[in-house]
């Protein structure tokens, strides 16, 4: 490899780690707020149809999940062919397992006589985010490893339709795209139970459930071609060019497919699906254009280290936010004490955002320590 492509390539994983930074710390601010009574509406999700700031972090990250497997893909045709399936395989055993143990954790509660006794798994989370990472990155990595760039992306069309499709004719008549008459939640119910499903709706309803696993495969395989372009084209503003383009075209296609599909993250339409890829596109495309179009990387350090390990600073983030849960300060849990005795001072939305920040901040650092000992957590 000559000097000049290894600086391509070098300059894409940056665009890309900051890509994946920025999602992950605009992701713990989402699911970190003071108080979610207060937050202010561009960063909560959007409560049925339509679409907010917030509902394009998880797609993102997706997205830059597909465009990091774009890379390995020259590793992986110097590889026998078990090797390799045993390296998905292990990847995303582990990324669901780290996911569902996550759910379980801290493993362990107080029973009504003050003993510590082992938390059941009769009620814990089976599908999530990591868990929905997994499955995304597994399906599609096989994919492309067996059937190729145009296949996959043709199968990943058809995914689309299959799934509005099923929600059509096995969702309750007439209320398909309802929050409980939606076939994502009737197959959950019958595969899991309640007890296994995401309480957050205020009822049973997973929204990284089974089914709506099948239109955010789209979202990987659009990072996925999207990294393959970019390598085969190589930096230019042709390339650049048609990257927004392509984004643009696929705006266009959600806007007129939203009336009969609409825009949904919490099933996960695949209108929403081909949304948040357009928006990818763009926005990783305007990454690039600032970073080595025009050269200016000031701030990108801040990103960075956040985008180099991305899995550790978000199960910090999930973790510790659970334990400022359970710790109690004065019967009330560290977390609402921080909101509402440091915080909340600050104004109950403005309060609520910087305890956000304050988190995301917290996080990072663990992410700074780990970037300056050179340690990048992989699986």
């Amino acid at each position: 490899m000559t000097s000049s492509s290894t600086s391509t390539v070098t300059e894409r994983f940056t665009a890309l780690d900051v890509f994946r930074g920025l999602t992950i710390c605009f992701m713990i601010i989402v699911n970190t707020s003071g108080n979610g009574a207060t937050t202010f509406w561009p960063l909560r999700h959007s409560d049925w149809n339509g679409f907010t700031p917030t509902d394009l972090v998880f797609p993102s990250f997706l997205f830059a999940v597909g465009n990091a497997l774009s890379f390995v893909m020259k590793k992986w045709t110097k590889m026998k062919q078990s090797e390799v399936l045993i390296k998905i395989l292990k990847r995303t055993a582990l990324i669901f397992l780290i996911g569902y143990l996550m759910y379980w954790f801290p493993f362990f509660h107080l029973d009504a006589q003050s003993h510590l006794v082992l938390s059941p798994i009769s009620h814990t989370r089976i599908m999530g985010v990591l868990q929905r990472i997994a499955l995304c990155y597994g399906i599609v990595a096989l994919m492309v490893y067996y059937w190729g760039d145009k296949k996959t992306l043709i199968l990943g069309v058809i995914l689309l339709f299959a799934y509005w499709a099923i929600l059509l004719l096995f969702g309750t008549p007439g209320a398909e795209y309802t929050k409980t008459g939606n076939a994502e939640l009737r197959l959950d119910t019958w595969v899991f139970g309640t007890n296994h499903l995401y309480t957050g709706e205020g009822f049973p309803f997973d929204p990284e459930g089974i089914l709506s696993t099948l239109p955010a495969l789209f979202n990987v395989i659009g990072g996925y071609l999207v990294g393959r372009y970019i390598q085969r084209k190589g930096k230019n503003y042709d390339m650049l060019a048609k990257l927004l383009l392509a984004g643009a075209a696929l705006l266009f296609i959600a806007y007129c497919w939203n009336p009969l599909f609409p825009v949904n993250k919490k099933i996960w339409t695949s209108s929403f699906a081909v949304l948040t890829v357009g928006l990818d596109c763009i926005l990783l495309g305007a990454i690039m254009y600032v970073m080595d179009f025009l050269g200016k990387t000031r701030g990108s350090s801040f990103f960075l280290v956040a985008g180099r390990n991305p899995l550790m600073i978000y199960l910090m983030s999930e973790l510790g936010a659970t334990l400022l849960w359970l710790i109690p300060v004065g019967g009330t849990p560290l977390y609402s004490w921080l909101y509402m005795h440091v915080f909340s001072n600050a104004g109950a939305y403005f309060g609520a955002l910087l305890f956000a920040i304050w988190w995301m901040l917290t996080c990072w650092l663990l992410g700074y320590i780990l970037d300056k000992k050179r340690i990048y957590i992989k699986l």
